[in-house]
């Protein structure tokens, strides 16, 4: 019996899900997922993204099984299980959803485009985000991605299921496909159910205090919507996200201004979600060197192992830098302003080169979008060439966003006795009041790697003279042209910080966005 392979990768659901609509349309389909050993050993991969995908599965699976179908799942390369399955069953052809992801599943992609070429073998791909494959320029890139948000869902018709030859595979365990068994103990699981009752939970009631919210690491786990990781794993599509939040705007009275409000913010933020992916998509070599080839060499050289060391123990001596680090160890999930405070941290007083602060931070975020990761790492790092620098003071950022100190204790418990008055800068405590706080500077707590405003003005001046080079100044216009925003795009932030008048706004700190909506 003639048949079509449905591949599942990130996207694991059955609604909104184009190519296993249209393999359904054409006749019996096989549904598969491949646990791929090669994937997993890759050095942005972790125990909980794992564990997380896992859960999504067994939803997809429960789904497929009352719709009357079978979720297989097999062990091994992709080229392998295909080739494995075709042997057994010739199928037609293979459908699935574009994938912008690392450069592993961007070679893998291609493996399987060659293999299907030399079977004859048709292959199907979909759109699954507002990513844009072989796009020629930015120019019409808004109006395309209105368009795909405004289609209507992809409809599932009755499932026709061709029975595989094998069963599926028991899914190895972490420590099998070489992962570390770490993982945050409070993370979010993961799975549909759970995807749309946080979404349901935001649209109906949390969306009130998203906007004023989201900056603060007190007030962010509630006030952010905490559906990234979803999105990122696919267990709901954007495209579902964004009609539903318009569906609620525009159910909402006028005496709800606040909801209207903190919806539209994070509109804008799916928006932007969708035009940072599209940057690798379009520079898949994002990921590994820097997009402005002028910044090469302006780090490297000064690779300091033991502040990279302390940065990812939590030991930089500066407290929330050590607390935020705390939090997203136990739990997976950082809100957008601290991430961008661990990364300056990084790239200027202590002048760590964004690449390895990027692999350590996609282990550690449980919604790590390669897409967003790697520009966001880029940008805040300052080797784009187009955006303008923004450092991040980790003891003003701690005054603005945790005033009283409640965060800075909450994760680091060594603190919990120092007053206000030191408690972002416990170095300065004197003996006397370290000894009647308990607090040992330089032990329960560490000393400073550095001195945080003469490295700051350093790392800032090395910068500036590398951005001030004739070559690398002329090299600019070739990358805004490629992967800057247009005039007239949402929320397009100008060089002097204005913003465009559109309906969908920029949201704070735009340039530092992340995907923790």
């Amino acid at each position: 019996m003639s048949y079509r392979v449905v591949w599942f990768k990130r996207d694991l659901r059955l609604c909104d899900h184009a190519p296993l609509a249209e393999a359904a349309r054409l006749g019996p389909v096989l549904c598969l997922y491949v646990i791929e050993p090669g994937l997993w050993a890759q050095p942005d991969a972790a125990t909980q993204h794992y564990r997380f995908a896992l859960e999504g599965l067994a939803d997809l699976a429960a789904e497929l099984q009352r719709l009357g179908g079978r979720l297989l799942v097999r062990v091994g390369e992709a080229v392998e299980v295909l080739d494995q399955l075709y042997r057994a069953a010739p199928f037609l052809a293979l459908h699935a959803h574009e994938e912008t992801g690392n450069g592993w599943t961007y070679a893998r992609d291609l493996a399987v485009g060659r293999w299907c070429r030399a079977r004859g073998v048709a292959w199907r791909e979909w759109p699954q985000f507002g990513v844009v494959r072989r796009l020629a320029d930015r120019k019409h890139w808004q109006r395309e991605w209105e368009a795909l948000m405004a289609q209507p869902q992809a409809g599932l018709p009755a499932l026709r299921c061709f029975e595989p030859p094998w069963p599926s595979d028991l899914p190895p365990q972490p420590s099998q496909l070489g992962l570390d068994p770490w993982q945050p103990p409070q993370r979010q699981w993961g799975g549909r159910r759970r995807a749309l009752a946080l979404l349901d939970d935001f649209l109906d009631q949390r969306c009130e205090r998203y906007r004023g919210h989201i900056s603060s690491p007190l007030s962010a786990p509630t006030a952010c919507s905490r559906l990234s990781p979803y999105l990122a794993q696919g267990s709901v599509s954007l495209r579902e996200v964004v009609q539903a939040t318009r569906a609620q705007i525009a159910l909402l009275p006028d005496s709800q201004a606040r909801a209207r409000q903190g919806l539209q913010a994070f509109l804008s933020r799916l928006y932007w979600h969708c035009h940072f992916i599209q940057k690798l998509e379009s520079e898949p070599a994002l990921e590994s060197r820097n997009l402005h080839r002028g910044y090469d060499g302006l780090r490297e050289p000064d690779w300091n192992p033991a502040h990279f060391a302390a940065l990812v123990q939590g030991r930089t001596g500066w407290p929330l830098v050590d607390a935020c680090v705390a939090m997203l160890r136990q739990t997976g999930w950082l809100n957008f302003r601290m991430r961008a405070m661990l990364v300056s941290v990084a790239a200027y007083p202590l002048w760590l080169h964004w690449r390895e602060v990027g692999l350590w931070l996609a282990r550690e975020f449980l919604d790590y979008e390669p897409g967003i990761h790697w520009s966001q790492l880029q940008m805040q790092s300052g080797t784009t060439g187009i955006n303008t620098t923004r450092v991040y003071n980790p003891i003003k950022q701690a005054r603005d966003q945790d005033p009283q100190g409640v965060f800075v204790r909450r994760w680091l418990p060594a603190l919990r006795r120092v007053p206000d008055s030191w408690i972002f800068e416990p170095w300065r405590l004197p003996p006397d009041l370290q000894q009647r706080c308990g607090l040992r500077v330089g032990v329960e707590i560490a000393l400073p790697l550095v001195d945080l405003e003469v490295a700051t003005r350093e790392s800032k001046q090395r910068l500036y003279a590398r951005r001030a080079q004739p070559e690398v100044r002329a090299a600019k216009a070739a990358i805004v042209d490629k992967h800057g925003s247009r005039k007239g795009m949402p929320g397009r932030v100008s060089d002097r910080g204005t913003r465009s008048p559109r309906r969908i706004t920029a949201p704070p700190d735009a340039s530092q966005l992340s995907l923790d909506f």
